[in-house]
């Protein structure tokens, strides 16, 4: 079965394994885990921030995130169909009563659309207190924030007193596709969270990044969720090994995404290969999507939809070159 749901099915390699197996560990509640600690750090210093805290998931680290910049009855601005909004549960307004209101777009915006949806510091409006971007876009197809875009409409959010957060699950995808590093991307950014999990391949795991003043607020935060762990230096340790040894196969992915968007389209499926970023691949269906994802499962491809008739496919680590054209074939007769 060729299964591009997701890159976040992949699976620890055995170097990885090893890491786990041979992780010096301690009990990360009472901050002596040395794994998580060196983890913490190496993240932190990645994304030019201050601290780092590691959690369990990425809906966690955005949750914590978003607490750090607004309480109960405050708004926070997100693109349109952003993960935090889109796919955590209801997460902000059923934990924190956080109201998240979207900027039109597909997701990615700029100062001028932004500017449009501040407001005054009116009684009879929810209080204002932070934007959120999200790079690269998931709903979107995998799409980069354009950067000096991200820039402009973060600054325009500090003018007038607002914070900012960075959905960075994918940030590792948009540093190899636009060539600038983490910390360059992430500089806008007061809050960022990114995912070891997805195309880097770990199996467990996301950080949550902050000014060190914030730190005590992170830990009380994460330990709410339940999030604080114990001998977590197990996990901690893919999660280095992932940065030290996977970051630079990310282009490959991206690669193969765009290998598969030209091979769908090819075969008469409504797909644009310019569209295709970094490793997420968008296309539309003559059917309805439950439909085509069953008899793409019979023909051996697993997909995911996103709309009626709207499919997704991710490319990961777990996949090569054959992979990719068996899908095509497979998927070329399902219009």
């Amino acid at each position: 079965m060729i299964d591009l749901r997701s890159d976040t099915v992949t699976r620890p390699t055995p170097g990885m394994r090893e890491a786990m197996a041979s992780a010096e560990v301690g009990d990360d509640v009472y901050g002596e885990d040395p794994t998580v600690a060196r983890l913490e750090a190496q993240v932190a210093e990645l994304l030019g921030k201050e601290s780092a805290l590691f959690v369990p998931s990425g809906t966690m680290a955005n949750q914590i995130g978003l607490a750090l910049h607004a309480h109960s009855g405050e708004e926070i601005l997100a693109g349109a169909g952003a993960h935090l909004a889109l796919y955590e549960s209801g997460a902000a307004p059923g934990l924190w009563g956080i109201q998240l209101t979207p900027v039109p777009g597909d997701g990615r915006f700029d100062a001028d659309a932004l500017r449009e949806m501040l407001r005054g510091d009116l009684f009879y409006y929810a209080k204002q207190r932070a934007v959120a971007f999200e790079n690269t876009h998931n709903h979107s197809g995998g799409r980069v924030f354009p950067q000096e875009d991200l820039v402009d409409a973060a600054a325009l959010a500090r003018r007038r007193g607002l914070g900012v957060h960075l959905d960075g699950a994918r940030l590792w995808n948009a540093a190899v596709a636009t060539g600038l590093d983490e910390a360059t991307l992430a500089a806008p950014a007061d809050t960022v969270s990114v995912c070891l999990s997805k195309g880097l391949g770990a199996p467990v795991g996301s950080v949550i990044a902050f000014p060190e003043a914030r730190r005590a607020d992170a830990l009380r935060l994460r330990r709410r969720l339940g999030g604080a762990m114990r001998q977590a230096g197990i996990l901690a340790a893919a999660g280095l090994y992932a940065l030290a040894h996977h970051r630079s196969d990310l282009c490959e992915d991206h690669r193969r995404a765009r290998a598969l968007a030209e091979g769908l389209a090819a075969s008469g499926h409504r797909c644009r290969p310019q569209d295709v970023e970094t490793n997420i691949v968008v296309f539309k269906v003559s059917m309805p999507a439950p439909e085509f994802l069953e008899r793409a499962r019979e023909a051996g491809v697993l997909l995911g939809a996103i709309g009626p008739q709207t499919i997704r496919a991710v490319t990961h680590r777990d996949l090569d070159d054959g992979a990719i054209e068996a899908a095509v074939g497979a998927l070329a007769p399902l219009r």
